[in-house]
């Protein structure tokens, strides 16, 4: 690794010790114990590598380090997933929506928010970090389950839902996945990796009729299930319509039996998974 040739011999040691340590995210109290240097001058280099780029600030008390073939780029944050675990509130966090899809490599579009579901609530539903947007969804604590610990790197595991959790929630708040239709993409994607039992003993855990409706609708639609699972569903419909994608204006609606205000048919389902 090369450092910038304006680093003394202290920022020098500072920041290859910490690549040797593998944290590119770290604390005063990181700079403290490499450098030997008392609090207050622990917080001036601090300071004076913020001001240099060669270090950016996550949030009170956390940094990270801006690799040097970068230069200037002071937007630069690391692997946003590893970030995002460092900027939520609760330890019971998960990545979530279209993030866990691109994690599951379920995504058809790159990302450009990500998203983590956290039982605690935040001060803004958003937080900027550099250029990227995070942005957090609450969930009462009881109902955070589905979700495992994924390396996400060689030496950083970040809580993610697994793939069955990921697709009902996304089901259940489609704006937070760009619509239905991208989470049908994503299974279409994993529909080799998906376990059916999982999903629908999930999807009755969850509890959600519109998910029940959507999930059934999409299975159905593209033949991945048969009636055993897709009639446990049929059992769980009331009589209220919901939107299939609540995104989409189109005024058509397509006849099916899971008392859904289909707009989108299962002809097109299908078309829009194969291209």
């Amino acid at each position: 690794m090369r450092l910038k040739k304006t680093l003394g011999p202290v920022s020098a040691k500072l920041i290859s010790s910490l690549y040797e340590l593998g944290k590119m995210i770290f604390t005063v109290k990181d700079i403290e114990n490499i450098t030997g240097l008392k609090s207050n001058a622990a917080k001036k280099l601090r300071y004076d590598l913020i001001k240099r780029n060669v270090i950016a600030r996550l949030k009170p008390g956390k940094y990270i380090i801006i690799p040097q073939e970068l230069g200037e780029n002071i937007d630069y944050i690391g692997n946003w997933y590893v970030v995002a675990r460092e900027v939520v509130k609760s330890p019971d966090y998960y990545i979530s929506h279209y993030s866990a899809m691109d994690i599951h490599n379920m995504v058809t579009h790159p990302i450009t928010k990500i998203s983590i579901t956290t039982p605690t609530q935040e001060h803004k539903k958003q937080r900027i970090v550099g250029n990227t947007t995070f942005e957090f969804i609450y969930i009462s604590e009881k109902n955070i389950w589905g979700v495992k610990n994924i390396w996400i790197t060689k030496s950083e595991q970040v809580r993610v839902s697994d793939v069955e959790r990921t697709i009902l929630d996304c089901l259940y708040q489609p704006k937070y996945c760009g619509g239905v239709m991208e989470i049908v993409k994503g299974m279409w994607i994993q529909k080799e990796k998906i376990d059916y039992e999982v999903l629908f003993n999930y999807a009755l855990k969850y509890n959600k009729i519109v998910v029940i409706k959507r999930l059934g609708y999409i299975l159905e639609s593209l033949g991945l299930q048969g009636s055993k699972y897709l009639n446990r569903l049929q059992m769980k419909l009331n009589n209220r319509y919901y939107k299939f994608d609540p995104l989409l204006t189109s005024e058509v609606t397509y006849k099916n039996s899971w008392k859904l205000i289909a707009n989108i048919s299962p002809e097109d389902m299908r078309k829009n998974v194969s291209t």
